[in-house]
């Protein structure tokens, strides 16, 4: 066959596509938010000097590093469904077993790095802080998670597009991503290129658009660090002629 670029353009441009491309994008952020706060207390967990936190936490990561995210959206959909009689019911949708599928695999990743940013934190300045009287919730809002957060944010960028391209797995629980919505025209027209080619260009569309807010971020929080501490030393100089040097 020949490639047709009218059905190229129609296909760019037709609303399946579009709503494809959503859903993609929705799957990904929601599984995310997940994969944050369970990830999170995973690695509080795991930097935990308690054993029976710290245990849990590490085969947490431990299992779900290991299974495929294949599997546990499978799981999620055909297998719980039958153990558990709440998940038969209609508000239990491929859209929701798919986030939360991809958000329990990713929180496995998401505690590795949001660890390693807490503990690239300098632990002298959690003392001082604690010196100061701010109780250990204080001090890990105020003081220990706006350094990790900007140590975590490029990995973090880099999973969010990873699960972007995740999301394609959700096909197989009959969620109707981008991936699938150009499967569905392939099967009726048999239109291979046509079809995966909008789909490519919506891939690489969403991952530039995140890339450069990503990037954004990055550089909004490198922007607050870099310039804290001239402002901080404005705010605390002694004026030339009141005791300070001219």
């Amino acid at each position: 066959m020949i490639f047709d670029f009218s059905i190229f353009v129609q296909q760019l441009f037709s609303t399946d596509y579009l709503k494809g491309a959503l859903l993609s994008v929705a799957v990904a952020v929601l599984a995310l938010v997940l994969a944050t706060v369970i990830g999170f207390f995973a690695a509080l967990g795991r930097t935990s000097t308690k054993a029976y936190l710290r245990g849990p936490a590490k085969a947490y990561v431990w299992f779900f590093r290991a299974i495929p995210a294949l599997l546990v959206l499978l799981i999620m959909w055909n297998a719980l469904p039958q153990l558990v009689p709440a998940l038969r019911q209609d508000w239990f949708t491929p859209f929701i077993a798919a986030f939360i599928g991809l958000g329990i695999v990713e929180a496995a990743f998401m505690a590795e790095i949001i660890r390693s940013a807490l503990s690239s934190v300098d632990d002298g300045q959690a003392l001082a802080a604690r010196a100061l009287g701010m109780t250990p919730a204080k001090v890990m809002v105020k003081v220990v998670l706006p350094q990790a957060v900007r140590i975590a944010l490029p990995p973090t960028g880099n999973e969010l597009i990873g699960l972007v391209k995740y999301s394609s797995l959700a096909s197989v629980i009959s969620l109707r991503e981008l991936l699938t919505t150009a499967q569905v025209g392939v099967n009726i027209t048999f239109r291979y290129a046509e079809y995966y080619a909008a789909a490519i260009i919506y891939y690489l569309v969403i991952v530039t658009l995140l890339t450069l807010v990503q990037g954004w971020v990055e550089r909004k929080f490198a922007w607050t660090s870099a310039r804290a501490p001239k402002t901080v030393r404005a705010r605390t100089a002694v004026p030339a002629g009141k005791g300070g040097l001219s």
